[in-house]
């Protein structure tokens, strides 16, 4: 059975297919936000979100235009529509779980949208002050994950030096409770607020501006944001009113909403779309992740199976299990099981039963 179920998975797909989770399309014809949202909507799938760096560089590519364009970006001004964000991309921020001073945060300077830390306590700050910060880096440079910058920068400049240099600003609690970290005095963190939403209701952190200026509310009319591709990409913020070129989104990936076994929901994808999802990257896990939010159900099946006979885990789209994010704990190798990713918490991965019932997403064309 095992055999014959990984033979008939396997032929399901009979080439080698592979592209990104979603695709940008560069609009030359100038219109307002409001007219470019309503063409993206009306053709693809939304006005352009940006996730990450690597999101940035793709946009940039998808155009040899130096213009100045729209992105799904806009602002709501006012104290009570600010949201804090960690930095990092894909990591939730959570009310519940912070380390307030005593009395903070207050904006006791005024419009105070970013985070400083003196011994594990924060404090909300002016953005354009200079303070040292903290990077953190994933591929652990010199042997070490975090770097204490000891000359002093505004916040979104040592946001850019981190991403430039490292990964990111040091972000999440887990980050933060590491002893190399905990005993910052007066140093930025990868927390910030804004007033600033994406079109398609996401909720990604990621910020590229080219001005401290655009982390603070309540500028005057200029609230849709716009990428400056003969500025690398940095972005501004202009009248929403004003017409411009803009980039959209197609979105190739699906959630539905039913609950089927792991083997109806490949075939449901089979039939109706591509394929089971796959996950490549670390990348690919935050885009998908924002979907698995929406599910009805705790868990999301994935494309991702073990099979008995040859006993090891593959993607149903024969792709490389070169990324994985278990959770820890979890024993990898029963039978008639499969991967779902938690909808909850840490997105993290979890086996389960074959028979079992579930939402998925399924991968299109």
């Amino acid at each position: 059975m095992q055999w014959s179920l990984f033979l008939f998975i396997l032929m399901g797909q009979s080439f080698f297919f592979t592209c990104h989770l979603y695709v940008y399309h560069f609009i030359g014809e100038n219109k307002t936000w409001d007219e470019a949202q309503k063409y993206c909507r009306e053709n693809y799938t939304d006005l352009a979100i940006v996730s990450n760096m690597t999101d940035m560089e793709r946009l940039r590519k998808s155009t040899e235009t130096l213009t100045e364009a729209w992105i799904g970006l806009h602002s709501y001004p006012g104290k009570d529509n600010r949201r804090w964000y960690w930095s990092l991309p894909g990591l939730k921020f959570n009310e519940n779980q912070t380390r307030w001073e005593s009395g903070e945060p207050n904006d006791n300077g005024g419009q105070e949208n970013c985070l400083l830390m003196n011994n594990q306590k924060w404090s909300d700050y002016p953005c354009g002050y200079k303070f040292r910060f903290i990077c953190y880096n994933e591929t652990k440079q010199f042997n070490k994950s975090f770097h204490l910058i000891n000359y002093t920068l505004t916040w979104p400049q040592a946001q850019r030096y981190c991403r430039e240099n490292h990964t990111d600003l040091v972000s999440g609690l887990d980050q933060l409770d590491d002893n190399s970290v905990k005993s910052g005095s007066y140093v930025w963190i990868g927390v910030f607020r804004d007033t600033w939403r994406w079109s398609d209701g996401r909720n990604f952190s990621f910020r590229n501006w080219e001005y401290v200026e655009d982390l603070v509310d309540g500028q005057s009319n200029k609230t849709c944001a716009t990428t400056m591709l003969n500025r690398a990409g940095k972005w501004s913020s202009a009248d929403c009113n004003e017409e411009k070129p803009f980039f959209c989104y197609d979105d190739k990936l699906i959630l539905i909403n039913e609950s089927k076994t792991w083997v109806e929901a490949l075939n449901y994808c089979r039939k109706k779309h591509y394929d089971l999802v796959s996950i490549t990257n670390l990348d690919e896990q935050r885009w998908i992740q924002e979907r698995v939010k929406k599910a009805s159900t705790e868990s999301v099946w994935l494309g991702l199976r073990y099979t008995c006979t040859l006993d090891f885990w593959f993607w149903v789209s024969d792709e490389v299990v070169s990324y994985t994010n278990w959770a820890s704990g979890v024993e990898c190798d029963d039978c008639d099981m499969s991967a779902v990713m938690e909808r909850e918490g840490r997105n993290q991965w979890f086996k389960k039963p074959d028979n079992e019932t579930f939402n998925f997403i399924c991968s299109k064309n």
